[in-house]
């Protein structure tokens, strides 16, 4: 007995010391998706119900201040690939970057650690994918009805959503990958990106429901920079036909026509003999704008859910890290917006929400300022890999499992470039802690400073740079600002790469000069910017 009792605890052991077995990594991401239209964020409006994200909240852990680096789709991608933020990756915005591909990124390192890797949808980095065993992405934003697709053997078409079209093929991806390693899939989605464009199915689903108006719908931009007010992303001026469907897009086939036809037509036409101008223009433009995105919003709920459900049919559930973001924030009417682009709290601020079996609590809440320059650590670590000293972030393992550590980050750094257009949103970069914001606007004529207290003002309508009380705060954010940026290497003309003064970074634009013409390179053309 005292010999089988030994013979036990050894084998009990050498079990324990076993390697654990490395997860597999559902990455999905969908764009412009702001955390007010997911249910399990809270938003006051109660816009819509998103059961199927809201389930990775309750079996893990929802993430309350997730901040981007740069509020912009291939700027936001190209630091989640490189864990770098966007003066040292070298993509800076979606008008003239494209992104160096020979650089390191997480998917190169864990397929050279034994991960399979695939990247399926939304792409938006002008180069082809590289460090993937497999990519279909969409060219450009790509578009909603029947989307051209490009992977390694050339471009294919596809009848039906993009949304179920690029879950059908994750899916796919899944079910016929090798089952003896591990995996990693990026599921990028298009929606609900501009133009919003919900899916066929789905054109009646809130009924008609009228949308609670944000309080600052019909914001005037006073007390803060002039900068502010001078964008070109309202709802007042910059929404267009298209966007509320008074056109109809172009990619349908005639049965999809047809049934896009029979219910926004007497809508439309009702629309028009109403003509509303004014303020009941922007309201009417409001309501449309709400209909369509959250249409959108709903195709990629259900989309989440179809995965999830894949992932326990198959056993896979147990040892698969998901996680659910966006490339950031979105603006719902708040100050009168759409669009993003802003340091301001609906712009810069994503969802993130994780579900990692056994080490991520279920329902658990993190307001540690976390970000997406953090994701490709937390990946690498995940899979029991290091990362590399150039990687400007830092892994989530540790907060994920409930330990916070002590020396977490107090403040943030964010820096915005494309300017002048699409949306006349001038370059500004600034310092973002619990509390405050300061906020240094510049390239459009004049150089001025904001501060924002989110304790006072949470809507974020007025300045206090330079007002009584905040002399001290005030001095403290310019140094931390300074600080950050020697910290980030961010060089001193970096300013001007914005606004064309400067050209893009040389190691930039030699790698696309070098990729271009070879087989699965792009050439170094101008992305369509929206």
């Amino acid at each position: 007995m005292r010999f089988l009792a030994l013979l036990l605890c050894l084998v009990g052991g050498l079990l324990s010391a076993a390697p654990a077995k490395q997860p597999n990594i559902v990455f999905i991401f969908s764009d412009d998706h702001a955390y007010q239209a997911i249910s399990a964020y809270g938003d006051a409006r109660k816009l819509n119900q998103t059961p199927n994200i809201d389930r990775l909240a309750k079996e893990g852990m929802r993430f309350d201040r997730a901040l981007v680096t740069n509020s912009i789709c291939g700027p936001s991608r190209a630091v989640i690939l490189t864990g770098k933020y966007s003066h040292m990756n070298g993509f800076y915005n979606n008008s003239n970057s494209v992104f160096d591909s020979t650089q390191l990124t997480f998917p190169k390192i864990l397929k050279k650690a034994g991960y399979q890797t695939a990247i399926i949808g939304k792409w938006h980095l002008i180069s082809d994918p590289v460090g993937f065993d497999f990519w279909q992405v969409l060219p450009g934003q790509g578009v909603y009805y029947n989307p051209p697709m490009k992977n390694a053997q050339g471009m294919v078409k596809t009848q039906g959503y993009v949304t179920d079209i690029i879950t059908d093929l994750s899916l796919d991806w899944i079910s016929k990958r090798d089952k003896t390693k591990p995996f990693v899939l990026m599921c990028q989605h298009k929606a609900p990106h501009r133009e919003w464009e919900p899916n066929i199915k789905d054109l009646g689903f809130d009924k008609d429901r009228v949308y609670p108006e944000p309080p600052t719908l019909f914001d005037d931009y006073t007390n803060r920079a002039k900068a502010v007010g001078e964008n070109d992303m309202t709802l007042e001026k910059t929404i267009t036909p298209k966007d509320v469907k008074l056109v109809r897009p172009p990619q349908l086939d005639a049965e999809q026509a047809g049934v896009w036809d029979a219910y926004y037509e007497p809508r439309n036409e009702a629309y028009r003999k109403a003509d509303p101008k004014g303020a009941d223009l922007v309201r009417w433009r409001y309501q449309r704008y709400m209909h369509d995105y959250l249409a959108c919003v709903k195709s990629v709920d259900d989309n989440v859910g179809r995965v999830l459900k894949y992932l326990e049919a198959e056993g896979l559930a147990e040892n698969t890290i998901v996680i659910y973001s966006a490339d950031q924030g979105f603006y719902l009417g708040e100050h009168g917006w759409f669009d993003k682009r802003w340091i301001f709290e609906e712009s810069v601020r994503t969802p993130l929400l994780v579900r990692w079996p056994g080490v991520a609590k279920p329902g658990s809440v993190s307001k540690a300022l976390v970000s997406n320059v953090d994701y490709a650590q937390t990946f690498l670590d995940m899979a029991g890999l290091a990362s590399p000293a150039e990687m400007q972030g830092r892994s989530l393992k540790p907060i994920l499992a409930g330990e916070t550590p002590a020396d977490w980050r107090k403040e943030f750094y964010y820096h915005y470039y494309e300017y002048p257009q699409p949306h006349h949103v001038a370059p500004h970069y600034g310092i973002i802690t619990d509390r405050y914001k300061l906020v240094r606007y510049y390239g459009n004529g004049e150089t001025k400073t904001d501060l924002f207290d989110n304790e006072k003002d949470p809507l974020e309508l007025r300045s206090y740079f330079g007002q009584p009380g905040y002399e001290a705060v005030q001095a403290d954010l310019e140094t931390r600002l300074a600080k950050l940026r020697t910290d980030l290497k961010v060089p001193a003309v970096d300013d001007e790469y914005a606004t064309g003064a400067k050209k893009m970074p040389a190691r930039n634009v030699e790698n696309v000069g070098k990729n271009a013409g070879k087989k699965g390179k792009a050439s170094p053309k101008a992305p369509e910017a929206k």
